[in-house]
Parts: C-alpha cells; sequence; structure tokens
C-alpha cells in the first residue's frame, strides 16, 4: 500500500524534475488556508444504492513554486485539511419509492459520517498571470487520509428495518464501523487563481478524489470486495506570500 503512494507520487512529480532542469527558475513559497465543500461516496461491491453525501472541508496550503517553462508556471502543493465525509444511502423499493418503516412509520433515512485528516501532495502547472491577474492552473498528485471518528444517522432501528420492501437487502455495511482508518489514493482538480503583488492570492478550484483502499476488508473470508471513496470536493483559498523571487520582469 505504502508502496503504491510512493510510486504515485514519484510519477507525478516526474514531469516537474525534467522542467526543472531547463526552466525559468522561480523560488516562491506561500501559505494560506482554505474551506469548501466536499460531496462523497463508497463504492460498494456488491452495489449499495446512494446518493451524493455533503460535508465541509476545511484547512492550510503550502506551495512551493520552482519554475517556469515557456508559459507554464511549475509548482508543489501540499496541505492538511480536515474533512467530513462518508456515504448517504437511498433507500428505495423495487417501484423506486421511499420505503416506509413499519416502527417510525417515515420514509428510511440512513447515512454515516466519517471524519479525516487529509492530506494531499500535488504538482501543479499554471497558466497566466503570476503577479497580477488570472492564472488557469490543474493540480493532480497522491493524497492519504487518517481517519478520525465516525457517526451513524439513521431514522430507524437498525434492527427493525423494512427488508421485505427494500430493493437491495446489502445491509451489512449499516452496523459495520470502519476497518480501516488509513485511506489512499489519487486526487487532480482545475481552477484559477486571482493574484495581486499586495493583497495576496485568491484561488477557487473544481477537484476529484479516487480512493484507492478500502474502508472494510475486501479478501474472500469479508462481505465487500470493494469499499473505497470517491469524492467531488468545491473549495475556496487564501494564500499570502512568504517568499518571493527578485525578478522585475515577472508579471
Amino acid at each position: 500500500m505504502r508502496k503504491n503512494i510512493l510510486l504515485i507520487y514519484l510519477f507525478t512529480l516526474l514531469p516537474l524534475s525534467v522542467l526543472a532542469q531547463i526552466g525559468e527558475h522561480r523560488d516562491e513559497f506561500a501559505i494560506g488556508v482554505s474551506g469548501g465543500y466536499a460531496l462523497s461516496r463508497v463504492s460498494f461491491v456488491p452495489d449499495v444504492q446512494q446518493k451524493m453525501k455533503g460535508g465541509p472541508i476545511v484547512g492550510v496550503t503550502f506551495r512551493y513554486t520552482t519554475e517556469k517553462y515557456f508559459s507554464s508556471i511549475c509548482a508543489l502543493v501540499a496541505e492538511v485539511n480536515y474533512a467530513s465525509i462518508g456515504w448517504k444511502q437511498d433507500i428505495l423499493s423495487l417501484i423506486d419509492e421511499p420505503v416506509i418503516n413499519p416502527t417510525t412509520q417515515l420514509a428510511e433515512e440512513y447515512e454515516r459520517q466519517i471524519n479525516y485528516v487529509q492530506i494531499p501532495f500535488l504538482a501543479r502547472l499554471g497558466w497566466g498571470r503570476e503577479r497580477k491577474g488570472l492564472q488557469f492552473f490543474f493540480q493532480v498528485g497522491p493524497q492519504m487520509g487518517f481517519m478520525l471518528s465516525e457517526k451513524t444517522v439513521a431514522n430507524y432501528p437498525l434492527d427493525q428495518r423494512n427488508l421485505e420492501m427494500r430493493s437491495s437487502v446489502v445491509v451489512a455495511q449499516e452496523s459495520m464501523p470502519v476497518e480501516k482508518k488509513f485511506d489512499y489514493g489519487i486526487t487532480g482538480g482545475i481552477g484559477l487563481e486571482y493574484s495581486h503583488p499586495k493583497i495576496g492570492h485568491f484561488l477557487v478550484e473544481a477537484r476529484y478524489y479516487y480512493g484507492l483502499g478500502n474502508i472494510y476488508g475486501n479478501t474472500k473470508r469479508d462481505y465487500f470486495a470493494r469499499s473505497n471513496f470517491n469524492n467531488i470536493v468545491i473549495k475556496a483559498s487564501y494564500l499570502f506570500d512568504i517568499a518571493k523571487t527578485k525578478n522585475n520582469k515577472i508579471k
């Protein structure tokens, strides 16, 4: 598992290491804060019908800009984020109607909230203005996650589900705590940045994360063959410069 993360990280940074040998040198460091919203689900096999579950994501960002190669601005980005993710089930009957629980007389609802510290390491390429104006960017890299806590939210007793009406009887996940506290995968996204020399950098970004690990065991003895995360993140960030390259030609 850790070997896979290292290989992904080295593969991601390879283009920057090549550019660093022949590009215009940069030596700029910026830090800042970010906040946004994460939409998440877990890909279960056997399948569990779901809707996207929403939750906040907040954190700190560190960026080191290394080179400019022709029009491409190359940087390395690291983040430490707190994210509330998980899954929300879409409990339907065979005729695609909500399933009513006989005990509560309510349409059955279930979701699992799982809180993580997430640490992505990203290779970034940008095109546009560095000092003042707009810049479009793309970034991609590995991400690690460490589970802090989990919480189940259900409006029915788990031992009194209405299984007779459900279109799916896959319910093992409802009572199973997360078994694997460490998550890892690959993340990438695109965004826009507006920079001002006296104010700093303002960024908006859309990002996708695909988990390569599982939250449950996936051996032949386990119930689920797969249980990995898929997340969509929309976030805004503010960065301010700690160190800047001394070059008046940089725009």
